[in-house]
C-alpha cells in the first residue's frame, strides 16, 4: 500500500516538474529584469470600453432601459459583447425579465372574495367537492402586438418590479388543458 502511494507520488511529480527550458528562461528573466514575475503579457489597453463609451451607454440606458443589447449595440456602434461588459462590469446593471399580470378592475377584488367564501361553503357541505374541481392550464397565442417576456429585458441596478398590464380578452388562440379526478381534458379554441 505504501509502495503504491510512493509510486503514484513519484509519477505525478515527475510529470509536473519544470522542464530545462522553463528553468533557463526563468534564470534569463531574473538576470535581465531582476524579478521572477512574468510581465511578458501585460493587460491589453482598453480601446472600446473607455470612460466616454461608458458614459454614453449610461445615458442611453437612462433614456430607454428596455432596449435589447443587439439593438442598443447597433445604435451605439459597439460590439454586443463589449456593450454587455459595460452594462455588467462597469455600470453594475442586471437584466430583469418583465412580469405579465392580469389587469385587475376595481370590482375584481370583491368578486374574488365572493368566490373564496362560496368555495369554503361548498367544501363544508359537499364531501367529494375536491373531485369536482378542474385544475387548468392554458397557453395563449396573442394575435395583437403582445409583449414577449422571453425577449424583453429591463437593465437596472435593482429589480424594478416592472410589469405590463394586458387586457383580459385580447384576440388570441388558446390551448387549454384540465386535470381532474376523471382524467385529462384537452381543447383548442
Amino acid at each position: 500500500m505504501v509502495l503504491c502511494g510512493i509510486r503514484i507520488a513519484h509519477y505525478v511529480h515527475q510529470q509536473n516538474r519544470p522542464t530545462e527550458q522553463v528553468i533557463r528562461l526563468t534564470m534569463e528573466r531574473f538576470r535581465t529584469t531582476f524579478t521572477l514575475i512574468d510581465n511578458s503579457h501585460p493587460q491589453r489597453r482598453r480601446t472600446v470600453r473607455t470612460e466616454g463609451a461608458i458614459a454614453t451607454v449610461e445615458r442611453n440606458i437612462e433614456e430607454d432601459p428596455n432596449e435589447s443589447i443587439r439593438h442598443r449595440a447597433q445604435e451605439l456602434d459597439l460590439c454586443p459583447s463589449t456593450l454587455w461588459k459595460i452594462l455588467r462590469k462597469d455600470l453594475g446593471l442586471r437584466a430583469y425579465k418583465i412580469q405579465l399580470v392580469q389587469e385587475l378592475k376595481p370590482n375584481d377584488h370583491q368578486a374574488r372574495r365572493r368566490f373564496v367564501e362560496w368555495a369554503q361553503n361548498e367544501i363544508a357541505v359537499v364531501s367529494d367537492f375536491h373531485k369536482r374541481i378542474l385544475f387548468t392550464d392554458e397557453a395563449h397565442f396573442c394575435l395583437n402586438g403582445y409583449v414577449n417576456k422571453q425577449n424583453c429585458r429591463i437593465w437596472s441596478e435593482a429589480n424594478p418590479q416592472a410589469y405590463v398590464e394586458t387586457p383580459l380578452h385580447p384576440e388570441k388562440l388558446t390551448v387549454w388543458c384540465a386535470l381532474w379526478a376523471g382524467g385529462i381534458l384537452l381543447q383548442k379554441r
